[in-house]
């Protein structure tokens, strides 16, 4: 391992990610000497510092005394992880977008390439607490996302973060756990299986080395890496507190789309969403459709119009159905007032009772013709040739 990356793996174990001072410095100067600058404790001349950034070289000073990063290495290798620095092929080109928040490297696990994956990338984050409709349409979302071809983000969390990865493997498609601790730890345990199949099949990625233990601030911190990898980050459920909507907040920053799902008024889990929907300028979706036509290709990738259903009076043809819609809702009538509500000769009217009787739509009453309880024919409109003149385009 060249001594620029054994520096930058030894900077993922001394500070904490993202650090903008840290950054600065690297940019200045370096890894290396960054790392010179931590063992000694003076900055690299033409780097200005505040007192307190001072003394957060002082921290890790500290921390670079545990620091073993051929260790780190070594347990990497054993599971046939790896160790990704900027100007690496498959370093993603979007973290540069942090800026001074960038991270110093990435360890990653599994078979997936992170660069390619993150081509065509959203994120589905959402309640640690999720309802079973907002599992349902993670796991959805994800499955639909997976078969057209979208990598699925998230951050390996309980609730909507699993759902969408397990959406996403169920559909056999690629999936990205960013992780707030190393990425051979299972946290949560609970999910131990998940990580497994995705190290097997997918990517796990960290900031940390092997072993890191998670602690509160840093799930907040890895939320950057989440947005910035992804086109889009979709918000599915989110209480008014929720490190979801930390995500969202990440993604407007970034210039990324910013997407929601709407839940119910009644829950305390959709207030977030309902938020970023009123106040942010989220997108609304409600289908992987709309998720991908808001993320996608400009005029390439639209959303088809929702289905919707189609009754058997709608494929009748015009004059067909202006007889129809002159029955009353109640009672019968006879042809001659058919005719005059319908605006149509007798001779029409009588032929087209006629179709409409054969097509179960009408039916004969003792004072003339009223409509049938179903309204529709129990064969299907499309059995009778005479009742269909032409069939609308629908989907299916």
């Amino acid at each position: 391992m060249s001594d620029e990356r054994t520096a930058r793996a030894t900077l993922t174990a001394v500070a904490e990610p993202g650090d903008a001072f840290l950054n600065r410095i690297i940019d200045h100067c370096g890894p290396e000497e960054a790392l010179e600058a931590i063992r000694t404790g003076r900055l690299p001349g033409g780097v200005d510092a505040s007192p307190k950034e001072v003394q957060r070289l002082g921290h890790w000073r500290i921390r670079l005394i545990a620091a073993e990063p051929d260790q780190d290495m070594a347990v990497c290798a054993r599971f046939r992880g790896r160790l990704i620095c900027p100007g690496d092929p498959e370093w993603p080109t979007p973290l540069d977008d942090l800026g001074a928040g960038r991270p110093y490297a990435l360890w990653l696990r599994g078979p997936g390439d992170l660069r390619y994956c993150c081509l065509r990338s959203v994120a589905i984050v959402g309640s640690r607490a999720a309802s079973p409709y907002g599992l349902r349409a993670a796991a959805d979302f994800a499955s639909d996302l997976a078969d057209a071809g979208w990598t699925v983000l998230s951050g390996g969390a309980l609730g909507i973060d699993a759902a969408a990865h397990r959406g996403a493997l169920a559909a056999d498609g690629p999936t990205v756990a960013v992780l707030a601790n190393g990425v051979d730890v299972p946290y949560p345990a609970s999910n131990e299986g998940l990580f497994a199949e995705m190290a097997r099949r997918s990517l796990l990625v960290s900031e940390s080395p092997p072993g890191t233990h998670p602690h509160r601030l840093r799930f907040l911190v890895r939320n950057r890496v989440i947005a910035a990898l992804s086109r889009g980050t979709v918000i599915i459920e989110a209480e008014a507190r929720s490190g979801a909507l930390n995500t969202a907040g990440w993604a407007s920053k970034l210039g990324r789309v910013v997407m929601a799902m709407p839940g119910p008024i009644t829950s305390r889990s959709s207030a977030g969403c309902h938020r970023l929907l009123r106040e942010e300028g989220a997108t609304l979706v409600t289908r992987p459709e709309e998720i991908i036509e808001a993320v996608g290709r400009i005029g390439a990738d639209l959303a088809p119009p929702p289905h919707t259903p189609v009754l058997p009076r709608d494929r009748l043809e015009p004059v067909t159905r202006s007889v129809l819609e002159a029955f009353p809702a109640r009672g019968a009538a006879g042809p001659a007032q058919l005719a005059v509500k319908a605006g149509v000769d007798l001779t029409t009217v009588n032929a087209k009772i006629g179709l409409l009787a054969a097509g179960g739509f009408i039916e004969r009453a003792p004072s003339g013709w009223r409509l049938t309880k179903s309204g529709k024919s129990p064969k299907g409109p499309a059995d009778d040739p005479g009742i269909v003149q032409h069939r609308p385009e629908e989907p299916e």
